[in-house]
């Protein structure tokens, strides 16, 4: 779509912004708009004025474990972390938007002496990306917390839905089968919990998470575990530690998460994932499923 069109339509948003800036990967060609909404107000109409143009949407949340493709999104890019991060507590309900942290509502409820999120901590991302995934660390997961979540519908209905109507199942939602679906607020159940406890049980896992992750930009997991197995100990079991692919490299921390070293691109990437999956089924006859979500145009 032409860029003035574009720049009528999404006067507020940023033009042939890179995504790089955006993604934990520090990878991403650019977007043709980026937008990011300061209110679920802002947001509903943007995705409206979007879908009576023709323009293709596509939601960005915290940048983690989404690897943006080299040639950059088309249309119209809206990034929810950092703006739609409005949070309420009722008794033992929150309620946070779709851009909220979920490090930052762990440490808020352990806070508030309200127990069910402290797994949260390990998880860079926001509560919009955490439901679409499933989110969880720590043996526990999304799923095990949350009530309800609202979500945009592409006949432009907004429809609050269960657990069970979202299809949650391990790193996996019914909004993988309905791409244009927006998350917009969710809701955890809580309970009562003694707020010392929580903040340790918060620093255990922020300290399992610094001594098991490499220091460099990643995506975060890149494979999901394989049954009763870890994705991390078969890739290393294949000898595949330090491996690397243009700039990207098989971390030697941590074999589940691939480094950008510098400059790295998403085709790298992308080739060392297949390589990594190749080898890992004709060393060990394990299959690798992909966790981290790839979109744009190559």
């Amino acid at each position: 779509m032409h860029d003035g069109t574009l720049q009528r339509l999404f006067p507020t948003a940023k033009f042939d912004e890179p995504l790089r800036r955006y993604t934990a990967w520090k990878i991403g060609g650019p977007a043709d708009a980026l937008l990011e909404p300061s209110s679920i107000r802002e947001l509903l109409s943007a995705v409206e004025r979007a879908r009576e143009h023709g323009v293709p949407v596509t939601v960005l949340g915290g940048g983690t474990n989404v690897l943006v493709r080299d040639g950059g999104i088309r249309g119209l890019t809206i990034r929810l972390a950092k703006s739609l991060k409005g949070v309420e507590l009722s008794g033992e309900t929150l309620v946070a938007e779709a851009g909220a942290l979920y490090p930052v509502l762990a440490n808020m409820t352990a806070a508030r002496g309200l127990a069910g999120l402290e797994f949260a901590t390990g998880i860079p991302g926001t509560v919009g990306g955490a439901v679409f995934m499933n989110a969880g660390a720590y043996g526990s997961e999304t799923v095990q917390v949350l009530r309800w979540a609202e979500v945009l519908r592409d006949d432009g209905e907004v429809v609050r839905m269960g657990p069970e109507e979202l299809g949650l199942s391990y790193r996996r939602s019914i909004l993988h089968d309905h791409p244009g679906w927006v998350v917009l607020r969710a809701a955890y159940r809580l309970h009562p919990g003694d707020p010392e406890d929580l903040r340790e049980r918060i620093r255990e896992f922020r300290a399992l998470r610094m001594n098991g992750s490499p220091n460099r930009p990643s995506c975060g997991s890149t494979f999901k575990r394989p049954p009763g197995d870890f994705p991390g100990r078969v890739i290393e079991a294949a000898g595949l530690k330090g491996l690397r692919v243009g700039q990207i490299e098989v971390s030697t921390v941590h074999a589940n998460y691939f480094v950008n070293l510098g400059g790295g691109t998403a085709s790298d990437a992308l080739r060392l994932m297949e390589l990594v999956c190749e080898k890992v089924r004709e060393r060990l006859g394990v299959e690798l499923e992909p966790e981290v979500r790839v979109i744009g145009e190559p």
